[in-house]
Parts: C-alpha cells; sequence; structure tokens
C-alpha cells in the first residue's frame, strides 16, 4: 500500500506519475470506507484527490501555504500531512476536525467553516509575504460554488488590481451543496463546455510552437493572437480582465496534466486562476449520483449499497418547518422563500417543487438575499429568508440597515439554533440571540417543540409591523401531537409549563425538557419549581418577570446560547432597568469560549447545559443578588 508510506508530503515527491495515481485510487477506498463509519464530508473530499496529491508533489507545504476555503474538502490534506491514523476521530469530540484547523498541524494555515474567504486571506498573507522580504508560494483552492459569495469577488477584484504573486485554483464541480444557481455558474459552464474555444487554442500554441527562432516582435505578435483567440470564441473573458492569467479548463483528475499545470504556472509573474473541472463524489457511485445527499453525512453508511443509516422518531425541526411553510403559503400567495445555497439543509426542496416560482435559491449570497429579502416586504410579499444561524452572521449588517431600520415585514426561519454537534464550532447557532435582540424593531421567538413552532410560524406569517425571527435546533421533535389546528401566539407571551414555590427556570427552546426533568428530580427532594417557556427572548414577558420578582424566588435563566448578550442577560437588564434588586437570578448557558466538534449531548455537557447541572444550580441559589454561573 503506498499510502501507508505517506507520512508527510515531502514522501510523494519519490513517486512516479502511476503512482500518484494508485495513491489516488488508495485514498478514494481510504476516504469511502472511514466516513462509512464517521460520517463526514465525503463527496466534495473524493472530487478533490487528484488536485490535493498534485498541490503536495508540486509546492512544498507548509513553507508554501495553502488555503482552503470553507476547508471540509481538505480530508486529503490531512491524509497526506500525518493525520491519516486519527481518521477514526473524525469529527469525533476531542478527535480529527471536520475542517481545517490550526491547531491539528503546520499544515493547516487558515482556518474557514464559511465559504468565500480564502482569497481574501491568500491577498493578506501575500502582503505579508513581500513586506517581510519573503519569497514562498501562496495558493488559495476555492470552489466555484464559493465564487457567488460577494466576498470572493471583493478579493478577487484586490488582487487582480495588486498584482501579488500568488494562484487562485478554481475548484469547478458544479456544486456547493446544492446545485450551483446564478451567472457566474452558467459563465464557467460556457467556458467549461466550449470545445471550439478550447480545441482552437491548443492548435494555435501547436502552430506557434513549430515556428523556429520565434522571437522579438513576431514573438510578441503570436501572443497576441492568442490571447485575442479568447475574446473571438468566448464572450467576456472575466479574469483575464481582472488582472489574471488564466489557465483551463483543466481536467481536475488527471494527474499528468495537473503537474504540467501547476508547474508551469510557477514560472508566471503576477496572479494566476487555474480552472479545474472535477467531479464531486468522484469514484464512489452513490456519491456521484446524487451529491447533495453526500455532501455532508452526520452518520455512517452502507458502503455496497449506498444506504445511508438513518434514525428512526420524531421529524427534524427542518422537515417541520418545510412542511408547515408549504402548507402556510398554500393559502398565501404573498409567501415566498429565500435561502442562500441551502435549499436542501433548510427544508425547502418541496417547497421549491410546489411553488417554483415562488423559492429562490441565491447562491452563497446572505448579504444579497436579507437585502433582497426586505425589497420583497416593502412591495407586499412575505419573504420567509431560510438561514443556519451561523450563515445569518454573514449578513448582520443588511439586516440591521436594510430591514430592521426600515421595519421591514421579513420572517427570518433561523434554522440550527443552538449546539450543532460534529461541525463544530464554526457552525454553531449560538450567538444570533445576542446579535439580534438589541436591534430596534426585531421580534424574536424559539419553540419548546415541534407544534410550537408550527404555531410561531403561523403567529409570524401573519405579524405584519416589522421583521421577525424563528429561531430552531438542529435537532428531532419531542413528538408532541399535533392536533391540525394552528394557533397565534401572543407577542411576548411566556408559558407556564409547571408551578413551584421554591425556585423558577426560565428556559428556552430544547432547554424547556431539561428543566422540566430537573424540576421532577427536584420535587422528590421537596423543592419545588416552575419552570416558564421564554418562548420570545424579545419582547420579554414583562408581566411574568414581574410576578417572578414578587414572589422572592431564585430564577435560573436556561438557554442553549451565549451568556454574553443572550436570553438571561436580557432578564438582569430587566430588572435592573426597573429597580427590582430583590431576586437572585444565575444564569445557565454557553461561556464565553468556543465549543469544538462532538456530538450535541457532549457540547451541552462541557457547558454545563444538563439536568445535573441546573439541579446543582437550584440547590446553590438561596443568597440573594444576581449571578452568572457558567
Amino acid at each position: 500500500m503506498l499510502l501507508e508510506q505517506i507520512n508527510q508530503p515531502s514522501d510523494l515527491k519519490r513517486l512516479s506519475s502511476s503512482e500518484l495515481e494508485q495513491l489516488a485510487h488508495e485514498i478514494r477506498q481510504f476516504l469511502i470506507n472511514n466516513l462509512s463509519v464517521t460520517g463526514g464530508h465525503l463527496s466534495p473530499n473524493l472530487g478533490v484527490v487528484e488536485l490535493t496529491i498534485v498541490l503536495h508533489y508540486v509546492f512544498n507545504s507548509p513553507r508554501d501555504k495553502f488555503i482552503f476555503d470553507v476547508g471540509h474538502q481538505a480530508y486529503v490534506h490531512k491524509i497526506l500531512t500525518g493525520r491519516r491514523e486519527r481518521f477514526p476521530t473524525l469529527r469525533k469530540h476531542k478527535g480529527l476536525c471536520g475542517f481545517i484547523k490550526r491547531s491539528e498541524s503546520e499544515h493547516d494555515v487558515w482556518e474557514a467553516g464559511h465559504s468565500s474567504t480564502s482569497l481574501s486571506a491568500a491577498m493578506g498573507m501575500a502582503i505579508a509575504r513581500d513586506l517581510k522580504g519573503e519569497d514562498h508560494k501562496v495558493v488559495a483552492i476555492i470552489g466555484d460554488g464559493a465564487m457567488t459569495g460577494g466576498m470572493a469577488f471583493e478579493a478577487l477584484n484586490h488582487i487582480g488590481h495588486e498584482r501579488k504573486n500568488l494562484t487562485v485554483v478554481l475548484n469547478d464541480n458544479e456544486m456547493s451543496i446544492a446545485p450551483n444557481v446564478g451567472a457566474l455558474h452558467n459563465y464557467l459552464n460556457k467556458i467549461r463546455s466550449d470545445k471550439t474555444y478550447i480545441r482552437a487554442k491548443d492548435e494555435v500554441e501547436h502552430l506557434l510552437k513549430r515556428v523556429p527562432a520565434i522571437g522579438g516582435t513576431l514573438a510578441s505578435w503570436a501572443e497576441k493572437v492568442k490571447d485575442s483567440l479568447k475574446y473571438l470564441v468566448v464572450s467576456g473573458v472575466l479574469f483575464e480582465e481582472l488582472g489574471y492569467t488564466y489557465i483551463g479548463p483543466v481536467d481536475g483528475h488527471n494527474i499528468p496534466l495537473l503537474l504540467d499545470t501547476f508547474k508551469h504556472s510557477e514560472k508566471i509573474a503576477g496572479p494566476v486562476l487555474i480552472h479545474v473541472v472535477t467531479t464531486k463524489g468522484k469514484g464512489y457511485a452513490p456519491a456521484e449520483a446524487d451529491s447533495h445527499t453526500w455532501h455532508g453525512l452526520s452518520g455512517a453508511y452502507k458502503i455496497e449499497s449506498g444506504q445511508v443509516m438513518k434514525s428512526s422518531g420524531p421529524p427534524m425541526y427542518t422537515e417541520v418547518f418545510g412542511k408547515t411553510i408549504i402548507e402556510l403559503a398554500e393559502s398565501d400567495p404573498r409567501i415566498v422563500a429565500v435561502t442562500p445555497a441551502m435549499p436542501g439543509g433548510s427544508g425547502l426542496l418541496k417547497f421549491a417543487e410546489r411553488f417554483p416560482d415562488r423559492m429562490f435559491d441565491v447562491g452563497i449570497a446572505e448579504q444579497h438575499a436579507a437585502t433582497m429579502c426586505g425589497a420583497l416586504a416593502a412591495e407586499g410579499m412575505k419573504p420567509v429568508f431560510a438561514v443556519y444561524s451561523t450563515f445569518l452572521q454573514r449578513a448582520y449588517d443588511q439586516v440591521v440597515h436594510d430591514i430592521c431600520r426600515q421595519n421591514l415585514n421579513v420572517v427570518f426561519a433561523i434554522d440550527r439554533a443552538g449546539f450543532v454537534g460534529p461541525d463544530g464550532e464554526t457552525h454553531h447557532g449560538v450567538f444570533d440571540i445576542a446579535f439580534l435582540r438589541h436591534i430596534p424593531n426585531m421580534m424574536l421567538m424559539m419553540p419548546k417543540d415541534e407544534n410550537e413552532l408550527r404555531d410561531m410560524l403561523y403567529t409570524a406569517i401573519h405579524y405584519d409591523d416589522g421583521p421577525i425571527a424563528v429561531r430552531y435546533p438542529r435537532i428531532a421533535g419531542t413528538g408532541a401531537e399535533w392536533d391540525g389546528e394552528y394557533r397565534s401566539i401572543p407577542i411576548g407571551s411566556w408559558e407556564t409549563v409547571t408551578e413551584g414555590n421554591d425556585a423558577a427556570v426560565v428556559a428556552i427552546g430544547p432547554m424547556v425538557s431539561v428543566a422540566v426533568d430537573a424540576a421532577a428530580a427536584m420535587e422528590k427532594e421537596g423543592i419545588s419549581v416552575s419552570v416558564v417557556n421564554a418562548r420570545f427572548v424579545k419582547p420579554l414577558d414583562e408581566r411574568m418577570l414581574a410576578r417572578l420578582a414578587e414572589r422572592n424566588v431564585p430564577v435560573i435563566v436556561l438557554e442553549e446560547g451565549a451568556v454574553t448578550g443572550g436570553l438571561g442577560s436580557a432578564v438582569i437588564e430587566w430588572y435592573a432597568l426597573n429597580g427590582i434588586h430583590n431576586v437572585t437570578v444565575k444564569l445557565l448557558g454557553i461561556p464565553d469560549r468556543f465549543i469544538e466538534h462532538g456530538s450535541i449531548p457532549e457540547q451541552r455537557s462541557e457547558a454545563g447545559l444538563t439536568k445535573d447541572r441546573l439541579v446543582d444550580a437550584i440547590r446553590t441559589s438561596r443568597t440573594n443578588g444576581v449571578s452568572v454561573d457558567v
């Protein structure tokens, strides 16, 4: 096995081209076998096997800098840089991260779980290199899906202007998570499929090589002919116009061709863009046929059949959202759904089938999506912006400036709120409460179960006084039965789930069930605990807060979100602003640090969001004052 002999990138240098091809086969089988147990991002990594091998063969990491956009396509990079034996721990608690991780290896120079950052990072590293008088290479590897992000275009523009020596590898597989959309995708498809251009370019280059002693004016003329050919047969050579030397398209699975291409690119001054065409899921039939499903698997699968193992039980909150929004749209033609490249992950595929004219996948472009939703609302539509909490962060200014400031009636369906498990710290949805609740005009709520989610979506659609957000977690529902009737929830109202006289737990979302379990445990000790479902983070239920203060019982706020700026902070602020000082408030939430990958129960345990930790907090909450227990 060649793979067993590769423990660092320098080990590749002694292999022949045919041996590199054998290594690529072994790596593919290694990925298919290992990820069948751990889950993970299979399709993206199967598609970049040859490309990653050649990059490490031609360049010299870590001296040369590889910057992977997003980072979920860097499994092959990890294998080639000494982490092969750690793959059984992939995405597990304290195990190998599913993304680039600087603390894991000197070969990991830039971390990213969000797309479109690699070009800006590459530019920063190229500037630093030049200022320090160094001469190493800087290589950014970015997918065509990530190129739809506005940040990528900002960096493309700046790099072309500064003319720094760096290489951009455009990995073109026609996919991000879902099929790519937009004008750039169509442009790349035109280049990819324009056989006239490719054949003519090759013929001209072959002809020029046969001219003896070509030089001076003739050589200059020949280069102009070759360059003009691009403009003759391909309209708008975008990358050349931006200041790049464009090479491609190149077959991303042809190792000899890739070797020649990258060796040639090293001789070119200024920024070079190498357009590499790959197949997502390459080498594993189920992944090639359905790269969307196989983009990122949360669990195991059977290699022979390609059957993905799924657990039975209540539907995921995402599924409940998808079903509900279809039902609501049946009776309200104003409802349109908008998503930034996540139609499947956000539960909107069936909505797209039912209402193709009312479904808009804008690509990886959260800022554009948010402002577009604001304009839709301004024109009387009911836009539902379905977005992961972690990706909504990328549109913060648009939420503030374009939506909330104008008090536009946009519905935010915020998926993946709270811990997300194996994807870890780059994907946790733990900051949205803090960055949304302080914005004027914004309303924010979270359900305790799937039925309340349905009612919240119904409430949000029928709310006409400004932006309103519903956040929900990446877990299955509680199994609550639905009676088939939608109910509007009074804005700002909380719900008492259990009554008690000795303490009160104010909880939100899935933490309500944790609080109920803790209250049952305390009942056995003779301590009765009220559990309050604080389903509205904004506005708060001020009457409920006042009643809790009047009862003079300790209040413990439990939330799967950042303590700083969270629901608990809002409760303390309210008491302080209203001059109420006789209530003890304890805060249980996510501490002021990033929680790494693992299972959601492991992450909750690390953050102290468990029944046992809550029971301890109730027992010790007998002193007056305000405290933060994290």
